[in-house]
């Protein structure tokens, strides 16, 4: 039972976090609700209709992102180069890195490997693709803003979204 609670406060943690990253919007401390648009402050990279664009830069990668692996969900949350990820397993944190790809760094508190180095293979926005050094390949869905993912997992004392 312990190691119930100490996994889902984990993973609690790691959810507040990635809605702490993703809400805070563009963090230039500066708010002009009147000008530019969304993908200047989401870092959303313009479709040219072309589908998927692997070579999109880090800050296109910006925001939240949710999905399920194996039907299990997958939260990643991107904020000024931080990177949260939460499984219903595990909590990693770490960096996300430009060279030829976009790369994530992450370390996992419960010392697991399998997320910890992950490319991203696709991005077109509004859909991510990211393979992971440990065989996982997850497809994750840009998130609203601020917003917990539905289809997350009961906790134990918690109400589900």
């Amino acid at each position: 039972m312990r190691t119930v609670m100490r996994s889902g406060g984990a993973i609690i943690a790691g959810i507040v976090i990635a809605v702490a990253l993703t809400g805070c919007g563009g963090g230039n401390g500066k708010s002009d609700p009147g000008s530019g648009s969304d993908a200047g402050r989401t870092g959303r990279v313009p479709d040219g209709g072309g589908g998927s664009d692997a070579g999109a830069d880090a800050a296109s990668l910006e925001g939240g992102w949710a999905g399920k692996t194996d039907g299990k969900a997958v939260i990643l949350s991107v904020a000024s180069g931080k990177a949260v990820l939460v499984t219903e397993q595990q909590a990693c944190t770490g960096t996300v890195k430009e060279a030829d790809k976009v790369t994530l760094a992450l370390k996992c508190a419960d010392g697991d490997t399998a997320r910890t180095t992950g490319s991203v293979v696709s991005n077109d926005g509004t859909t991510i693709k990211v393979s992971w050094d440990g065989g996982t390949e997850d497809t994750l869905a840009k998130t609203e803003p601020g917003a917990i993912p539905s289809g997350l997992p009961g906790l134990p004392g918690l109400p589900t979204p």
